[in-house]
């Protein structure tokens, strides 16, 4: 008896080492078939006769469907499960980490995919929510330029109660579908350890899945093509490429090495495959030019969040530390600095991954990834090195799942699923209400319009819909049920925006808006050329009152103006406020732009000399901007079409569509939106997304480089590493040979000390954080100097009696002392000889 009992406990005993050893191994299940396939080198069991699971409602079977872009798992499409009723896969597993990966394809005419709407939990957690897979499918192929038939939905679940089920809820009157599951197990307990969290400058804490899950939203090999899951046996993971997802292609260049790569643990061997660190992007070498923008990646998640992200490194090229520092950005937030993935790695070819975790806004839909250089390193290398990375979506309160249904998605053009008869009902029912409500409308619409008409004695071609700008200190009267128009100008006056003109006038200066005097265009309208009666040239911007953008930065320009008088500005002269129009009337600039004499037309060149003084005016009404007012201003769009020249080319800011009060005192920054242009673009800002004062001092330092070389910014007709202008002449300031590329025109009429001090400066502007560049004061100052070095150069050449002492280079350097000077005649062009200055606030309505 007692031998009976034992040989019955090893049997149990065996038995149950069997089920754990079977639960060990994936279970691939192929839905809707009744037989066992090899496919893509795997057996897959079909779930019509389930062995190790149990299915508690089996719905009907879609078969010979077919799909598109799939060849290796072509035969998996092939058939679908379908419930019209909740049902549930059961599963009897170990306790541990498993992949969930569920496959949807298309259905046939009988089962249109389009109709179809589901949710499906795992051990009740939501996976998805209102799940329609054409939808899923139309956003995925978007995100990544691909043409597949299919979609996997991939989650990393922590099972702990030795059951994973897996149920599909079908929304009313409609249906789910499945066409293959897996359910590969994952060794130990979780393939996260310990993460970095954003914002934390490098302190890590420890993430484990617990009873939540993780999806995985993006798997991407840097610098190389795709990896299918055959090429990472074990988990059979796919790798998609990333050259859908970084911003740029031409911000870095990919390198590979596939001998001697090796983990750095042993555990790191289930995290990525060893040919994921086989390739890898870098940015460009330093020693062949300055970086000024990140390399960046750009996802498409969904809000609100939190989101883990995977680095992949591996030195690839360097043997020894500190020969490649970098910085890490996620979401625009520092997520490390100084990082030496060989130091880290404890050799070359040695291949690693960093886990980091930040969160989304529920406003956010985008996730960055941007690494930059290390502007602290030194004379180690600033290059930044990727090998791949993977984007995990983090469950919150049991839930995974965001709508596939997005606001302007493809579902809009969509048939819906049918709805009840009451909700038909009601559906016509508030279409009506809403059908008479726009009746309503439109006749008040055309009943007002033609009252209109008939009361206001306006002329034919006076533009609809223009809200003129309610000025402070004028008085408005209605005159119609749409807009005000300015009556009696009150302490408006001559005083604050000059003189007040009639539409009539401004037609005749500019023969009826002529188009021939078209002198520019912007998101307002049009700019004009116009003649006074009295002779005197003016330019006319003239609103346009359709252009809503345009329309925003017309008033802001309006407000800047009319705040702000320096020789170095462009003077507003007066405003017209008549029919309905916006018109605003400038100081005509004879010369036009500083870029047109520096390349791109017939005109003559400009002598080093007449550069200077241009480069200088510029730098003086920047000055006045940033300092003319408690909180100053930020131009924001600080480029060389925006530097305009009078008769006696004397240089003047223009365009201030786009300023920005600067910070308060308690702040260092303003957050905004980024604008402005690019070439010329703060790569602090464009990555931080806070603008500051320094942000104009970068642009103002690209400006220096074109008007000493007298070519565009970006030209990418040259070879790559002459494209960009401030990366360009960089190298050659760095190697002291930047008079090779100074702009040919000059033809040598030129110091070479004040080439110098030119350039000095405009190195320092384009410094990669604007902690490290100048003040405009300062560059204002340099300037100067870099004037009275020519100046002193040209007297010395010029000396008649070369007997007396000569005028030295190092007597004419300015000392700290003229500074102040430099102050003082910034203050003194504040205004004009025989003009009031005057600061003006303007009320928008």
């Amino acid at each position: 008896m007692k031998s009976f009992a034992r040989l019955l406990l090893i049997l149990v005993v065996f038995s149950i080492l069997e089920d754990v050893r079977a639960q060990s191994k994936p279970v691939l299940i192929n839905c809707g078939s009744d037989a066992t396939a090899d496919i893509d080198g795997r057996r897959w069991a079909g779930d019509s006769s389930p062995k190790n699971f149990t299915l508690s409602f089996p719905g009907t079977i879609a078969s010979n469907l077919q799909v598109d872009g799939e060849e290796l798992y072509g035969d998996l499409y092939k058939n679908a499960r379908i419930f019209n009723a909740s049902s549930i896969y059961k599963f009897g597993v170990a306790t541990g980490s498993y992949f969930l990966r569920l496959h949807f394809g298309q259905l046939s005419t009988n089962f249109s995919a389009k109709e179809s709407l589901f949710d499906v939990a795992a051990n009740g957690l939501k996976l998805v929510s209102k799940f329609n897979v054409p939808a899923e499918i139309y956003w995925r192929n978007f995100k990544i330029n691909s043409t597949s038939g299919v979609i996997v939905k991939e989650y990393l679940l922590n099972v702990t109660s030795n059951k994973l089920e897996i149920e599909f809820s079908p929304d009313a009157e409609s249906f789910a579908f499945i066409n293959a599951m897996e359910i590969v197990p994952v060794s130990g307990n979780s393939i996260f350890d310990l993460v970095n969290k954003v914002g934390g400058y490098g302190l890590k804490g420890p993430f484990s899945l617990g009873d939540s899950a993780v999806e995985t939203m993006y798997r991407i090999c840097v610098g190389c093509g795709k990896i299918e899951s055959k090429e990472d046996p074990g988990l059979w993971r796919k790798w998609d490429s990333d050259e859908h997802f970084i911003f740029s292609l031409s911000a870095a260049r990919a390198i590979s090495n596939s001998s001697n790569i090796s983990y750095v643990s042993s555990d790191d061997s289930a995290s990525a495959p060893l040919r994921l660190y086989e390739t890898a992007r870098v940015t460009t070498e330093s020693s062949v030019m300055e970086k000024k923008f990140n390399v960046s990646w750009s996802f498409n998640v969904d809000p609100d969040f939190d989101y883990l992200v995977r680095l992949h490194f591996c030195e690839l090229e360097y043997d020894k530390a500190e020969q490649r520092r970098f910085k890490i950005y996620i979401n625009n937030k520092t997520a490390a600095e100084n990082y030496d993935v060989l130091a880290k790695a404890g050799g070359k070819n040695k291949a690693f991954h960093e886990d980091f975790l930040d969160a989304a806004s529920p406003q956010v839909d985008t996730l960055w990834v941007q690494l930059g250089s290390e502007s602290s390193a030194g004379p180690a290398a600033t290059d930044a090195l990727l090998n791949g990375m993977e984007i995990f979506k983090v469950s919150r309160n049991g839930n995974l799942a965001h709508p596939t249904v997005r606001i302007g998605g493809i579902n809009s053009g969509m048939r819906k699923p049918k709805r009840s008869p009451k909700w038909v009902l009601i559906g016509a029912a508030a279409g009506l209400v809403i059908f008479m409500l726009i009746v309503g409308v439109v006749y008040m619409y055309f009943y007002l319009r033609r009252k209109k008409k008939t009361s206001a004695n306006k002329t034919k071609d006076s533009p609809p819909g223009w809200r003129p700008l309610v000025l402070h200190g004028a008085t408005a009267i209605a005159t119609s049920s749409r807009s005000p128009t300015l009556r009696t100008a009150g302490a408006f006056g001559s005083n604050l925006m000059g003189r007040q003109f009639t539409i009539a006038e401004l037609r005749e200066a500019t023969m009826n808006f002529d188009e021939s005097l078209v002198i520019g265009v912007g998101g307002f309208g049009k700019v004009y050329k116009g003649e006074m009666e009295d002779g005197k040239l003016v330019a006319i911007k003239r609103g346009h009152p359709e252009s809503q953008q345009g329309v925003k930065e017309f008033e802001t320009e309006i407000e800047i103006l009319s705040r702000l008088r320096h020789r170095h500005l462009v003077s507003l002269i007066g405003y017209c406020d008549d029919q309905n129009e916006m018109i605003l009337v400038y100081e005509h600039m004879a010369n036009g732009t500083l870029r047109s004499h520096l390349y791109g037309s017939d005109l003559p060149a400009l002598g080093w000399k007449q550069r200077l003084e241009i480069c200088i005016g510029a730098a003086r009404g920047l000055h006045y901007l940033h300092t003319g007012l408690d909180r100053g201003i930020i131009h924001r769009d600080v480029k060389t079409t925006n530097i305009l020249l009078d008769g006696n080319f004397v240089a003047k800011m223009a365009d201030f569509g786009i300023s920005k009060d600067g910070p308060a005192l308690d702040h260092t920054h303003v957050s905004t939106a980024v604008k402005g242009s690019f070439g010329y673009l703060d790569p602090e800002y464009y990555r931080r997304q806070q603008l500051t004062q320094s942000s104009d001092v970068y642009s103002f330092g690209v400006v220096l480089f074109e008007v000493l070389c007298g070519r565009p910014v970006i030209n990418p007709t040259l070879p790559r590493d002459q494209i960009n202008l401030a990366e360009w002449a960089l190298k050659w300031q760095r190697q002291k040979l930047l008079e090779t590329i100074i702009d040919p025109r000059l033809e040598g009429n030129y110091t070479l000390e004040s080439i110098k001090k030119f350039s000095e400066i405009a190195e320092k502007c384009l410094a990669d954080e604007g902690k490290n560049r100048p003040s405009i004061g300062e560059v204002l100052w340099h300037l100067e100097s870099a004037l009275q070095l020519h100046q002193g150069h040209l007297q010395s050449v010029n000396a008649d009696d070369l007997s007396e002492p000569e005028l030295k280079l190092s007597d004419v350097s300015i000392n700290l002392g003229c500074m102040e000077e430099v102050e003082e005649s910034c203050r003194a062009e504040s205004q004009d000889p025989n003009e009031e200055v005057v600061d003006v606030k303007i009320e928008l309505p």
